[in-house]
């Protein structure tokens, strides 16, 4: 994926071989934060000036600006998947919220 990230917020990046340009998009949000240019340099800054436009607008209606992520995930997974990751977890001698903090930080970076 083609991706730039400012703030601590991602965006992913796009070409549209029909208008010639580049689309990004801020990803994890619900509020739709989406900019376009020309250029690499002008999406970059596009990028920076979306998001801070965002985040004042947030600041002058006195709301929390949504954040990518809360650092909370709720799963639903298969019991043996469960019961396997809870042995993972206690034979590398770690609680399984550890351990799973381990496991998706290796698939997001892969």
């Amino acid at each position: 994926m083609n991706s730039m990230g400012y703030k601590g917020y991602t965006a992913r990046i796009e070409f549209d071989e029909r208008d010639d340009i580049f689309v990004g998009r801020v990803l994890g949000m619900r509020d739709i934060i989406s900019f376009h240019a020309d250029s690499v340099a002008e999406l970059r800054a596009q990028f920076h000036l979306a998001l801070d436009d965002y985040l004042a607008d947030c600041a002058e209606r006195g709301v929390s600006p949504e954040k990518p992520a809360s650092g909370k995930v709720m799963l639903r997974i298969r019991p043996e998947v469960h019961a396997a990751a809870t042995i993972a977890a206690q034979a590398a001698g770690k609680s399984l919220n550890q351990w799973a903090d381990e496991v998706f930080e290796r698939a997001a970076q892969a």
